[in-house]
């Protein structure tokens, strides 16, 4: 697979993550606890024996490029996963859709005279042998290869939609079209473009030419240049992501893949990994999904004061560097470096890192980005009508967000750190959900980075006096 080059699509903004993405690009939101969404994809080409890769930026990516800088580093000559910011190489343009990005970059193809070229998605949750698909891609000669999966019908609508013959030949690419083609075979079911190609270079090169010329071309693959491969004949094919085998997984298991490109579906993902057998198996010694290696010490469950009632832990991840004392966590995913204190309660909450959960609070279907404190007694997820007038972030399924840096004092609004205040404000996701009186803006200029997890400091007899002290406010404050 030397003679393919790979482009990793990471530009994208996930609008539809709202408060997550205002100041991070899709591909560099937290997944799980302890990874990025582009740790999968990077994940999948490093295990199926790519080493020369090429990710393209553009909307947020300090946070990305910051991870991909200090994480994600090849050693062998003549192997690199190289960030490619937008640079206006073909005009005073940036990227004007997912075709004019790899374009706009054509000559890093041509320089690694590659023969074929993978362009994937970095903004998926998923898992894929990628060597599979490019050895079935080169055994049929094709043109394309477009990685598919089905869903029922009903469904179909919501995605690009691959038109197959009996062999698996693409006769018709639409994006989401009101009535979808179904299988050959199966009349109920129709199959689902993953938005991951496989193109032979000449091919694609001469699409992609006669597309930045078309003034009425929106420059998107799904949309343009994979209809023009077909009007001219190019020979197109399927890859069925349901065949796709990874090494180390039990016979029969399902492939996976995620979209997550809503709250709740992200939401919904991420607690899915907390389920007794998650469908996406992060234990498989042969597919480790690689990620920052940090240096926080193991999770600690701890007795409050030493003599303070049990921690009670059911069907939740906990990630290193985190402290549970004489709490009571069910079905949650809390990330590293945070804090759940004595006496608080947390169901069924994904909790990203950096967080301080406050003394006897109750918690259930929260949504904490990084560094959120929540103060002590404070109750969120019990009453969804205080809720939607109280936070001005709540999902169609009552689920709360907090954008990071979020301070949660027991009552009134919540105090936004003033760095993401600015941007949620500019945001024309966020800017019209913002409420007046949902929201304030810390008065001490605190900043979103500041995590708001374990200190030292919190450990010595002053501090332990303290926290007895906090416990038994909020308890006397959540008496009738």
């Amino acid at each position: 697979m030397n003679d393919t080059a790979v482009m990793i699509m990471a530009g994208g903004r996930g609008s539809r993550l709202g408060p997550l993405t205002v100041h991070r690009s899709k591909p560099a939101v937290p997944f799980g606890g302890r990874y990025r969404i582009i740790d999968f994809v990077l994940s999948n080409f490093i295990h199926s024996g790519y080493r020369r890769v090429y990710v393209l930026t553009q909307y947020m990516a300090s946070s990305l490029i910051r991870h991909l800088n200090r994480t994600w580093r090849l050693s062998g000559f003549g192997e690199f996963i190289e960030v490619v910011p937008a640079q206006m190489r073909a005009g005073e343009f940036w990227y004007r859709g997912t075709a004019d990005a790899v374009f706009q970059n054509v000559n890093l193809i041509r320089d690694q005279r590659a023969s074929h070229v993978a362009v994937f998605g970095g903004d998926h949750v998923y898992k894929f042998a990628v060597d599979q698909m490019d050895a079935a891609h080169r055994a049929r000669g094709a043109d394309l290869t477009v990685a598919a999966f089905p869903v029922p019908r009903s469904q179909a609508h919501q995605f690009g939609i691959i038109d197959v013959d009996a062999d698996g030949r693409i006769v018709g690419f639409v994006e989401k079209p009101d009535n979808p083609p179904a299988m050959p075979g199966r009349p109920d079911w129709s199959l689902v473009s993953m938005g991951n190609y496989l193109f032979r270079s000449r091919a694609l090169e001469e699409a992609l030419a006669a597309d930045v010329v078309d003034n009425d071309s929106a420059h998107d693959f799904g949309r343009d240049v994979i209809p023009r491969l077909l009007r001219s004949g190019a020979r197109a094919w399927i890859y069925d992501f349901g065949e796709n085998q990874i090494p180390g997984e039990p016979p029969g298991t399902a492939p996976y893949w995620r979209d997550v490109g809503t709250i709740d579906s992200y939401f919904e993902s991420n607690m899915e990994l907390r389920s007794g057998l998650p469908e996406l198996n992060l234990y498989n010694r042969n597919w480790r999904i690689h990620t920052a290696q940090r240096d926080y010490p193991p999770a600690r469950f701890v007795r409050h004061d030493g003599n303070g009632p049990e921690c009670v832990v059911e069907d939740s991840m906990v990630c290193e560097g985190s402290i549970v004392s004489s709490a009571h966590l069910e079905k949650v995913l809390l990330g590293y470096d945070c804090f759940v204190h004595a006496g608080s309660s947390v169901r069924e909450c994904v909790i990203l890192s950096g967080c301080d959960i406050g003394a006897g609070a109750r918690l259930c279907r929260v949504m904490l980005d990084k560094n959120c404190k929540v103060e002590p007694g404070t109750i969120i997820g019990e009453d969804p009508e205080a809720d939607h007038r109280r936070f001005p972030f709540v999902t169609d399924r009552g689920i709360v967000v907090l954008p990071k840096g979020t301070h949660v004092p027991r009552q009134g609004p919540i105090q936004l750190a003033a760095d993401v205040d600015d941007m949620l404000r500019n945001d024309p996701e966020t800017q019209p959900l913002l409420r007046d009186g949902t929201y304030a803006v810390s008065s001490h200029g605190r900043h979103s980075f500041l995590s708001s997890g374990p200190r030292y400091l919190k450990y010595g007899p002053a501090a332990a006096a303290a926290e007895r002290d906090e416990t038994a406010r909020a308890a006397t404050a959540r008496e009738p």
